[in-house]
């Protein structure tokens, strides 16, 4: 399940991307079928243990093209070990609302990133966002969970006062809003809900089978109650 929309950041052989947050590496493992040179960064090591299993086993199935590589590396988002304008593309799916300090973590961002480079950053849309927080105090209150609701104004002005030029962004996830809502609703960490579990089947089926009619529902979804919000930004070529 992708948030970004590859046709506003291309990526392809040649060019170096760096996946901030990558968590399971839904967008990294996309990046490298693309012929793209991906590096994983995440704080969780296990995580990045299955990414680069996943890796391999992509390298073993014939899908990583010629000359594309993953790798992971660990650590945060306030000090990358990596060098001034390392990365073509940078990817931040979902990682700022966690971090206290976003603006420190946006700056490296913009640090890490080439002149003229593109990013793509995603967080919880306003209003879903809104409403999970109302719902449930242990959506947001977990270790590790979300400490901000981001409207678009405010991400827009934090990333233009750190340098980039602010592009078009798009909303993402429609059908996976009222999902959260229903998981707030009976108890975030109450998997075994009736209601959650049949909700997850529908998504995890949509996900698979990926119908027309979803994907209709889906587009006519995501302005209005989309669970993330994705800018593009670039940073200036000079």
């Amino acid at each position: 399940m992708l948030t970004v929309d590859f046709a506003r950041l291309p990526v392809g052989p040649g060019v170096r991307v760096l996946d901030l947050g990558c968590g399971g590496g839904r967008h990294a493992f996309e990046v490298l079928r693309r012929g793209a040179d991906v590096v994983a960064f995440d704080m969780d090591q296990a995580e990045l243990d299955g990414v680069a299993a996943m890796f391999t086993a992509m390298d073993k199935a014939g899908e990583v093209p010629a000359g594309a590589s993953g790798e992971t590396v660990q650590g945060t988002a306030l000090d990358m070990p990596f060098e001034d304008g390392a990365f073509d593309r940078v990817i931040a799916a979902e990682v700022l609302e966690h971090i206290p300090d976003d603006m420190a973590a946006m700056r490296e961002i913009y640090r890490v990133l080439k002149p003229g480079g593109t990013a793509a950053v995603t967080v919880p849309s306003f209003l879903p966002e809104r409403i999970c927080w109302a719902l449930d105090e242990d959506y947001h209150t977990a270790p590790g969970g979300h400490v901000r609701i981001y409207t678009l104004a405010e991400l827009s002005a934090k990333l233009k006062s750190t340098g980039f030029v602010v592009g078009p962004h798009h909303h993402a996830h429609g059908l996976h809003a009222p999902y959260w809502w229903i998981k707030c609703a009976v108890g975030v960490n109450n998997d075994d809900h009736p209601l959650a579990k049949a909700y997850h089947e529908l998504l995890v089926w949509d996900i698979m089978k990926r119908p027309a009619a979803t994907r209709v529902a889906e587009a006519l979804l995501n302005p209005l109650i989309g669970k993330s919000v994705v800018l593009y930004v670039r940073k200036p070529a000079a």
